[in-house]
């Protein structure tokens, strides 16, 4: 076979391949844009047969609605405390990652196998004993009660611990002969050199606290407390049909994981080739 002829038909695979992924991606992606367009149509076009993609005249009515009659200011505010309540455990989990992979202490193998252990248990067999816990500590139907089991994971305690470990030693203890503590140790060296993981563990965190549904409706009894994904299933109880409505409510809880996604999409990436997972 000549040159050219291998030539073109490398060319060929490649627009072939090319085209099946372009179809692969609208196919994906079709629901969410049918989302989002679903979510500016007014009523009567949201339940027209056969449907059209398009709207014919646009309204942003029922995003207005949702945080004017509805409560979601409410919802969206508990989620954002409840996110907020995570990233300061995100800093705890650093802080165990950073001494599971620099310290050297009595039982650290023990211990970290405590941690391991921790990600093998499903999150419903602890859900009884934590309810038990918090309601003995008058937390049930509160955000602190809502937030506070998911404010440290054994997995993110392991990702900190893997990435923190190819952090060189010498580095550290250069800055200990130089007089810094191990705050300032982990404030200003360890925490700007773990920004890849930083990241991934923001997006994680953030999907954990924004999606979260189950343990907020069993520890809130009052409706004030519900977080936006509670609401919206309440929502879907509460309504008979209007679909744009409900589109509106499920746009409000995908676009800012998608907006967060895309902004750190290089570093989760980065810190997970880092940190040793496939």
């Amino acid at each position: 076979m000549s040159t050219s002829a291998a030539r073109s038909r490398s060319r060929a695979l490649t627009v072939t391949i090319g085209v099946a992924l372009a179809v692969g991606a609208l196919i994906t992606a079709f629901p969410f844009f049918w989302m989002l367009l679903t979510s500016v149509k007014p009523q009567r076009e949201s339940i027209d047969f056969p449907p059209s993609i398009l709207p014919q005249d646009p309204t942003l009515e029922w995003y207005v609605r949702l945080f004017t009659e509805l409560d979601f200011a409410r919802y969206l505010g508990n989620t954002l405390i409840v996110v907020l309540f995570g990233f300061v455990g995100l800093l705890l989990m650093a802080m165990a990652g950073y001494a599971f992979a620099k310290f050297d202490f009595r039982g650290r193998r023990w211990m970290f196998f405590l941690v391991l252990a921790t990600m093998m248990i499903p999150v419903q067999v602890t859900m009884i004993p934590t309810y038990l816990i918090l309601n003995g500590m008058k937390l049930t139907n509160t955000l602190v009660g809502i937030a506070l089991p998911t404010l440290v994971t054994g997995f993110s305690i392991f990702l900190f611990r893997q990435f923190m470990s190819t952090i060189p030693t010498e580095m550290l203890e250069a800055a200990r002969i130089d007089g810094a503590g191990e705050f300032r140790i982990f404030f200003r060296i360890v925490l700007p050199m773990s920004g890849p993981i930083l990241a991934v563990q923001v997006v994680l965190t953030f999907i954990g606290g924004w999606n979260s549904f189950l343990w907020p409706l069993i520890i809130a009894s009052d409706q004030k407390l519900y977080t936006l994904s509670v609401g919206l299933a309440l929502l879907n109880q509460q309504l008979a049909v209007n679909p744009s409505l409900q589109m509106a409510a499920a746009s409000v809880m995908v676009v800012p994981i998608l907006l967060v996604f895309v902004i750190f999409q290089r570093y989760v990436i980065q810190g997970f080739a880092l940190s040793g997972l496939k």
